[in-house]
């Protein structure tokens, strides 16, 4: 006799789509379109497995499993999702589904899983958890982070050692820190270290600790970070940069679960989750003789792979909103970006991923004379955040300058502002001058101000002559 499918989908096309594709497996499929419907087919029929959408015409399909849970414990749900949240996620994870699909999903693994679930109808599902999902730090429905969220509701429930994967930028830490606070050990302390932000000869007392005089400068015990994490998550970012000989204890207290602090003695028992990052490619480092082998074996129990920001163009709207609202919240003028502007961003490679991203935003939050932002006026910030070769006429340099100037020639009142005032603009003004091919009406709308202004103030920085004022 064929398994029974139970699919509650109020979307005809797509319900259309799974029912053929699960009766070509030969599964027979019951369709309801509504939460009522769904409970008078269990009431009244006996299911292998259920497909559930999550937005149904009579109330959410996440909130509502609770009773289906108590009257059918045994039974596998997998959940279907147009709101392509990690809170989503999470909250499919808390319910005990067996599976989560965010949609548009591929059909053929929607139909594999529903063969697991049907071979797995006895697993008891979890308890759900209180609160869990709120606050998340992680922004962007595109394909590449759904498949993101799916691994980290994947390890929630367990202790398993994750290795997050990912180029500068791209919120490695985010990741980490969601996996804790949704996870078992979310009442425990988060600890994070930086490897490549450490020196060589300390990291090891910043891990394992060490005791008073183990060396020079030693005038006390200090506890190390597997310590410090007891109960909780260590997070070990930028492990590729780890020293060799720190990378033997770590593979040492990983086997064991003992540290034993510099200079001491005793091993002490450490029980501390561990989440490791990098932004380095281990393989070769690992062909080089840079990195253990067995040590990234040991770390990457778990994989998640982070896309960079150019390989998911559809989640720049949804961060560039969070940021401004982020940055409104923190004190910052609150603003807005047109369509355009948008579309300016969406075009843009973002090396520096979404980091970058964040502090263009910032920037924009700050420096904007509108309360809306336009492409041009977008374009003109992001022309004056590239900068130029000249390292002399960085902005990110000027701050330097000044203080020397400050400290050797004791400037006038109000000296200070103008001097600041011209290191900014002037790479501002050459790189809208450059874009526009040195037109003085196109470059002032670019940045967004009145053609005269413009026009003075290069005047006033030297970087135009009267005679040429006029054009």
């Amino acid at each position: 006799m064929s398994a029974r499918i139970l699919l509650v989908e109020d979307d005809t096309s797509i319900a259309t789509v799974i029912n053929a594709a699960l009766e070509a497996e030969g599964f027979a499929v019951e369709r309801r379109d509504t939460l009522a419907g769904r409970d008078a087919a269990l009431a009244s029929e006996r299911f292998a497995a259920m497909l559930t959408d999550v937005v149904l015409p009579d109330g959410d399909g996440i909130a509502t499993l609770g009773s289906v849970r108590t009257t059918h414990p045994g039974l596998p749900v997998i959940i279907l999702s147009a709101q392509n949240t990690l809170d989503t996620a999470v909250r499919a994870s808390d319910t005990g589904a067996f599976e989560y699909f965010p949609k548009p999903f591929d059909l053929d693994e929607l139909v594999a899983a529903v063969r697991q679930a049907v071979g797995s109808g006895d697993s008891a599902p979890t308890e759900p958890e209180d609160d869990a999902g709120e606050g998340l730090p992680l922004v962007g429905r595109s394909a590449p982070m759904q498949a993101v969220y799916r691994m980290i509701t994947r390890v929630l429930r367990n202790d398993l050692t994750v290795l997050i994967l990912g180029e500068s930028g791209t919120g490695k830490e985010l990741v980490a820190e969601a996996i804790h606070a949704l996870g078992n050990r979310r009442a425990g302390p988060f600890v994070a270290v930086n490897a490549a932000a450490i020196p060589s000869e300390l990291i090891e007392s910043e891990l394992f600790g060490h005791e008073k005089g183990a060396f020079t400068g030693a005038i006390a015990r200090h506890i190390g970070k597997f310590e410090q994490a007891a109960g909780g998550t260590l997070f070990l970012d930028e492990i590729g940069d780890m020293p060799m000989q720190a990378q033997t204890r770590l593979l040492r207290t990983l086997q064991s679960g003992r540290v034993r602090r510099v200079g001491g003695r005793e091993e002490i028992a450490v029980d501390a989750r561990i989440v490791a990052a990098t932004n380095r490619d281990l393989v070769p480092m690992i062909a080089a003789g840079s990195f253990r082998e067995d040590l990234y074996y040991r770390l990457n129990v778990v994989p998640i792979a982070l896309p960079p920001l150019r390989e998911r163009p559809d989640d720049v709207a949804a961060l560039a909103r969070h940021f401004l609202a982020q940055a409104a919240a923190e004190g910052l003028p609150r603003r807005t970006l047109t369509a355009a502007a948008v579309a300016l961003l969406e075009r843009q490679p973002w090396r520096g991923n979404v980091r970058e991203l964040r502090n263009v935003i910032y920037r924009i939050a700050l420096m904007a004379r509108e309360e809306t932002v336009d492409e041009p006026a977008l374009a003109g910030l992001l022309a004056a955040q590239q900068g130029g070769s000249d390292e002399e006429d960085q902005p990110a340099d000027f701050a330097k300058a000044l203080s020397g100037f400050v400290a050797n020639e004791r400037p006038a009142e109000g000296e200070l502002y103008d001097r600041a005032l011209a290191a900014f603009e002037r790479p501002l003004f050459a790189h809208a001058l450059s874009a526009t091919g040195g037109n003085q009406l196109r470059a002032a709308k670019l940045l967004g101000i009145n053609r005269n202004t413009l026009r003075k103030r290069l005047l006033d920085l030297g970087m135009i002559e009267t005679a040429s004022a006029a054009s």
